[in-house]
């Protein structure tokens, strides 16, 4: 039990008018990472570790090595996280790491052996944990609005307004507001259904215009994605800043209302239904309150919330606040396609507006159709560790 500590009066009021600047500005939910008092790191033996001697670990490699760089220009007293020490507990582990040859797996689980321990992250609930996947999807658009283009992609608006909360008290760090200024005081951004509405008409530039509006839905939904031009070109889109309103499941809205069954609610059953009902999609749409803002980006993927190219298939988005970014993750979940599982190697490398809880991630499957249809299906459940350097762990 956590005792309660004296708070001032003084800034009893500060907080009170701090968190009436919250909940007027949409308060996205970016905090310090800090997990749950049930949340347990338990040691386990890598004999316990299911599938332990079957992955491919060397595939993990180019990720692992992307989060060290990530690391390096760090100060060394910077924390990684819970559970997880700092940059200078890392060091030696990168430094490790840039000396294994590419294709080495071998090498790569005696050194993960040597000098890493598993922790099991168990959350205050006994169920298996949740895995669901992710991907970049490829949108035809045109730079041009055309009759046949004429789905908005919009950039982050002008008066769009993030306020990071630790400029105003120190304990506060980590969380932000997102909004806009009206007659002098800063009120939440717009909804998705406002934004659809023309709402943005005056105050956002349009990067692209796509053909299809349930692929702009689902571009919202990923985060980042390509498009494909018409003139053959293609160029990534990357995540710019939200709405800062919470993500709002269209699937699970068409499943309590009956419209779909809970076996039947992927990707593709949700767009068959949206399809066949266009005078009720938008607003079906709307249940989904949250809006991404998007720019152009180079390089040969999407980034995460780590700062890190994703990889398909070795990336994983989770909650900091129990994982920390960054750290190598063993995972053992149901495969979507039911016949096996996915036991292997992982990086902590994104997070998402819907990806809460102790045991909760989000699978990066890769770019397009065929990385959408594992995506689309997957809802699994399952468990995972993180590995952590060897000298945090005491000795039993």
């Amino acid at each position: 039990m956590i005792a309660a500590r004296y708070v001032p009066k003084t800034r009893i009021v500060r907080y009170a008018l701090l968190a009436g600047m919250i909940a007027l500005g949409a308060c996205d939910t970016e905090k310090t990472p800090a997990p749950e008092a049930a949340t347990s790191y338990t040691p386990v033996a890598f004999a316990a570790l299911p599938g332990w001697q079957n992955d491919a670990l060397a595939e993990a490699l180019p990720a692992w090595q992307k989060s060290c760089a990530r690391m390096a220009p760090q100060p060394d007293t910077k924390s990684i996280g819970t559970a997880a020490g700092t940059v200078a507990d890392w060091r030696p582990v990168c430094a490790g790491i840039a000396a294994i040859p590419a294709d080495d797996t071998s090498a790569l689980r005696g050194f993960i052996e040597a000098n890493l321990v598993p922790l099991r992250v168990k959350g205050k609930a006994e169920d298996p944990g949740l895995f669901t996947g992710y991907f970049e999807p490829i949108i035809e658009a045109s730079r041009e609005r055309t009759p046949i283009y004429h789905e908005p992609i919009y950039a982050l608006p002008r008066d769009h307004v993030s306020v990071r909360l630790e400029a105003f008290d120190p304990e506060l760090k980590g969380r932000s507001v997102v909004g806009r200024v009206e007659n002098g005081q800063l009120v939440p951004y717009r909804q998705r259904g406002e934004i659809e509405a023309g709402a943005l008409n005056q105050t956002a530039d349009v990067l692209f215009w796509a053909r299809d509006t349930l692929d702009v839905f689902i571009l919202q939904v990923q985060g980042s994605g390509i498009a494909a031009l018409p003139d053959g070109t293609r160029t990534r889109i990357g995540f710019a800043g939200h709405n800062g309103h919470n993500y709002g499941s269209v699937g699970r809205w068409l499943i309590e209302n009956g419209e779909l069954d809970a076996g039947r609610a992927g990707w593709e059953d949700i767009r068959a239904w949206l399809e066949a009902n266009p005078k009720i999609m938008r607003d079906t749409l709307a249940v989904n309150r949250r809006f991404i803002f998007f720019r152009e980006i180079e390089g040969d993927g999407p980034t995460g919330a780590a700062g890190v190219t994703l990889t398909a298939e070795r990336s994983m988005a989770v909650d900091p606040k129990h994982v920390p970014l960054n750290v190598p993750v063993w995972l053992d979940a149901e495969h979507p396609d039911g016949k096996k599982r996915l036991q292997r190697l992982m990086l902590a490398q994104d997070t998402g507006n819907a990806i809460r809880g102790a045991v909760r991630g989000d699978f990066y499957w890769g770019t397009g159709r065929q990385a959408l249809d594992k995506a689309g299906r997957m809802k699994s459940r399952g468990a995972y560790y993180i590995f952590v350097p060897r000298a945090l762990v005491p000795a039993s």
